[in-house]
Order: C-alpha cells, then sequence, then structure tokens
C-alpha cells in the first residue's frame, strides 16, 4: 500500500477481531476482498488452478474453498504458495478502496485485516488498532462459534501470531474480554480519539500533497524504529 494514499486519508489498521460502528465510518473488510480476488475469472482464481489444479474448483467453476483448505492445512510450503498469490492481489484492493475513500472526501477509514500483522500491512497504516482478549476467552468463543473441539481450536490458534504480541504494534487496545456492551462504550471513545488525531492534517494533505509524503515517510520511519526498539527489550524482559 502506498504510504502516500494512507497519510492522505488516515487510515486505520484493525486486527485481533471485528470492527463496529460501520454505519459511521467506511470499513475495507479484507476477508471480503479475498473472496473477491479468487472470483471466476480473476487473476487470482486463474494462479490458483495452474499451481493446484482444476479439482479445487466446484463444477460451476468457483473456488471449492473447503477441499483447498484441506490441502493447505498441513502443507507449509502450499500454504506460503497460496498465500504469495492472495496478499498482493488483497493488498491492491485494499489500496484501490482506500483510494476510492480519499477521493470521496472521507476523514477516516478503518482497514479490518485479520493477518495484519502477519502480511506486513500494518506499517502502512496511519493507526494501528488491535482488539484484544485472553487466550483461554479466544479459545472458548472459536470452539463455540465453529462448534469445535478443543483440540481444533488450538490448531488454528497455533498457526496465526499469540494476540499477546499482536498488541505490540498496537497504537490503541481494544479489550474484548467482557459484554459487547463494554466494547461498543471503548470502540465509541476510541472513534472520538482518532478523529480528534486526524484534526486538520488530513485537509492539509488533500490540498498539499508534498506533506502527505512528508508524513508517510516520517510514519513509516518511526514505526521501524519502535519495533527496534521493543526488540532490543525483549532480552532484558527475561533477566
Amino acid at each position: 500500500m502506498s504510504p502516500l494514499i494512507s497519510k492522505r486519508i488516515p487510515v486505520v489498521g484493525l486486527t485481533g477481531g471485528i470492527a463496529t460502528g460501520k454505519s459511521t465510518i467506511p470499513v475495507i473488510d479484507a476477508d471480503v476482498l479475498a473472496r473477491e480476488v479468487v472470483q471466476p475469472g480473476t487473476k487470482g482464481l486463474t494462479q490458483i488452478v495452474a499451481y493446484f489444479g482444476s479439482e479445487v474448483l466446484f463444477p460451476d467453476g468457483t473456488l471449492d474453498r473447503k477441499k483447498l483448505g484441506a490441502i493447505i492445512f498441513n502443507n507449509e510450503v502450499k500454504r506460503k504458495k497460496l498465500n504469495s498469490i492472495i496478499h498482493p492481489a488483497v493488498s491492491r484492493a485494499i489500496l484501490w478502496n482506500v483510494f476510492w475513500c480519499w477521493m470521496r472526501g472521507e476523514k477516516l477509514c478503518v482497514v479490518d485485516v485479520p493477518l495484519l500483522i502477519e502480511g506486513g500491512l500494518w506499517k502502512w497504516m496511519g493507526k494501528v488498532v488491535v482488539v484484544y482478549c485472553s487466550a483461554d476467552i479466544q479459545l472458548q468463543r472459536l470452539m463455540m462459534r465453529d462448534n469445535s473441539s478443543r483440540e481444533d481450536a488450538s490448531a488454528r490458534l497455533n498457526s496465526q501470531l499469540p494476540i499477546t504480541q499482536k498488541v505490540e504494534y498496537a497504537d490503541i487496545v481494544l479489550d474484548n474480554s467482557g459484554t459487547l456492551q463494554d466494547l461498543e462504550q471503548q470502540v465509541r471513545l476510541c472513534l472520538v480519539k482518532l478523529e480528534r488525531t486526524a484534526g486538520w492534517s488530513w485537509r492539509l494533505s488533500w490540498f498539499f500533497p508534498p506533506f502527505a509524503l512528508v508524513s508517510a515517510l516520517w510514519t513509516l520511519g518511526w514505526r521501524s524504529a519502535k519495533r527496534l526498539r521493543q526488540r532490543s527489550r525483549r532480552p532484558l524482559e527475561g533477566i
């Protein structure tokens, strides 16, 4: 994603949970885009069939996600190959959607990406918001949502970056350990904070694009420095 675009309009990367308040600000859902980029006739689906074979298709030509998931579940090489096809296509779609938000003059937009940290997109976000709950609560919710066993749910969680590590990348953390009402209150306060942070700078970026470029380079450098500081502190934490 272009850092210039992410500074012309304040872009908020959301991960670790599902966004709320979607009627008040535009939300770009990476899960929805991931389905769109593998529709029949797309370059993404063509690449998938070329590598995995036509057996991953339904008779009508659409992608059989369950069959493809079974193929890559315990095969890291094939999983990485699939990611190398899907992730660039989703990133381009996100950029295009952010651009249209900017064209419409939106003050703020949210990019909802479950693998925001793992995929590296966090670097291009103006702010990173992580929705957090404890590992035990996360496991119980996943088992209840998917009606899955503890073993299956644990395997899915273990395939992702632990939520405690995602928190290290966050500018804002929303605690989703309580009730939905508690989370909604946090989201409202978060939106107020984000809109206040956007302030007048988004208007300046619109009318004076060089300001957006300078701000973007500063943000990218600041995030890189922040990660280096966090990594340098880790060995000391165990002493």
